[in-house]
């Protein structure tokens, strides 16, 4: 949506400095390839190199960022938070899809659904019975919403998802394509030579402002519910075993895999390719690193780092000291072999 730049400038709450108020923005691009009619960002110095050649009409950049170089064609727009002004112009300049009222005639619906104002609901998508959806929510092409599903406001499933029964979701909540959510939890007892499956009756309960990423697993509790707390983000591929409690603003990273009856504190991050074993408790605020395996209680607000997970200036101290170890097998077998002489020749001179 082309806009002037004094009109995304007010927009944004940022100060023109140079340029010309009157040129026309049309799109956004990162600071490395942006051109002329669109507007970048600068947030960190050593992308300051990029500013000098860039020829991108406008930039984001904070009120005492100082900058030098700058090209002529290209107007600073300062502002007190550049990375939220920032999205705030992608938001407006690259609008999201709005979706009117409509359900496709391929779309098929169950008995005693309940659907709100302004739901959109695509063709092919399946809509289980005593379904209830709230308003300006969107079901997308080939969705499956399960059996006693209840969807909040503003809400959208993207092309086939799976959404099993029992499944309550708040509002402006977000469900990416081939994700599943309420499947069985992956519980067995092993008796007489054959694992016995344990029922999983329970569901998933999904708070408000809540996006999961495509292809993420979360399983229904055994009996209870496995919960996701508002304004938490769940990354691509991520598995969430059953009865987990994840508290609210918590990031999970792609590849995470959470094992059954965890807890999740608040505002906790689990980054890529973590690791997180049944019944830990992971404390408000902690942060697991990539690639770590947590088979222990993690203390709220604390970091830790390896597998087994440990503290994070440990784990890096040990690092270190396994990187020394070529050099000192080396020294040591220097040393024996120096042992190893002087003990000849104190043979030789008895």
């Amino acid at each position: 949506m082309p806009i002037t730049l004094k009109e995304l400038a007010d927009f944004c709450d940022a100060h023109i400095e140079g340029g010309n108020p009157s040129i026309v923005i049309d799109s956004a691009a990162d600071i490395t390839a942006a051109q002329a009619g669109q507007v970048t960002q600068l947030t960190n110095s050593k992308y300051s190199r990029y500013l000098k050649e860039s020829k991108a009409s406008a930039c984001f950049i904070a009120h005492d960022f100082a900058v030098d170089n700058v090209p002529e064609q290209l107007t600073l727009l300062r502002c007190s938070d550049p990375e939220m002004a920032f999205i705030a112009a992608v938001g407006l300049l690259h609008p999201a899809k709005v979706y009117q009222q409509h359900i496709a005639p391929q779309a098929v619906l169950g008995a005693n659904v309940s659907i709100s104002n302004n739901v959109y609901i695509g063709a092919c998508a399946v809509i289980g019975d005593d379904v209830s959806i709230g308003e300006g929510s969107v079901i997308l092409a080939g969705a499956y919403i399960g059996n006693k599903v209840k969807i909040g406001k503003n809400c959208r499933v993207y092309p086939y998802a799976v959404i099993y029964d029992d499944v309550v979701m708040g509002d402006n909540v977000i469900i990416h394509s081939g994700a599943v959510i309420g499947a069985d939890g992956f519980g067995y007892k092993f008796r007489n030579h054959v694992h016995v499956k344990v029922p999983q009756v329970g569901n998933v309960t999904i708070a408000d402002n809540v996006e999961i990423g495509a292809n993420t697993c979360i399983d229904r509790g055994a009996l209870g519910s496995t919960t996701i707390g508002s304004g938490s983000k769940i990354d691509n591929l991520v598995q969430v075993g059953h009865n987990n409690q994840v508290g609210k603003n918590v990031i999970m990273c792609g590849l995470t895999g959470v094992s059954g009856s965890c807890t999740i504190g608040d505002y906790a991050i689990l980054a890529g390719s973590s690791g997180i074993a049944d019944h830990v408790n992971i404390g408000q605020g902690a942060v697991i690193l990539a690639r770590s395996g947590v088979a222990g209680d993690v203390a709220a607000g604390t970091q830790v780092f390896g597998s087994p997970a440990k503290d994070k200036r440990t784990a890096y101290k040990e690092q270190v000291a396994i990187s020394k170890l070529p050099e000192l097998l080396k020294t040591v077998k220097q040393l024996e072999e120096k042992i190893q002489a002087l003990e000849k020749q104190r043979k030789n001179e008895v």
